[in-house]
């Protein structure tokens, strides 16, 4: 009867959700991540146009290495990319899917 009570207990539903205009400054703070955002999405640039100098020259000059170390950085610049140009719908698509776990 005690082992049967426990279960219970770990069911708990705290009715915790997201709710708009709970606390003040939600649009500044909306607005500070978003040039923060903005920030990086233009490092991100920048450092793409450093990763193709660096792959243009390590090919140019035949430099194997500086050519692989700009490879990288060009990829990396791209996933970063990736991340933030898609950070709005990652974070909709695992609130979504996190939302329907019971």
């Amino acid at each position: 009867m005690l082992l049967a009570a426990r279960p219970q207990l770990l069911v708990y539903d705290p009715g915790v959700t997201p709710k708009e205009g709970g606390l003040p400054g939600l649009p500044v703070l909306t607005d500070v991540v978003s040039s923060i955002n903005l920030f990086g999405i233009v490092a991100v640039v920048g450092a793409l146009v450093a990763a193709g100098v660096v792959w243009a020259w390590g090919s140019h000059t035949g430099s194997h290495q500086a050519e692989a170390n700009g490879k990288k950085s060009a990829l990396i610049s791209a996933g970063a990319a990736l991340l933030l140009g898609g950070a709005n719908g990652i974070i909709m698509f695992f609130s979504e899917m996190g939302s329907k776990i019971h």
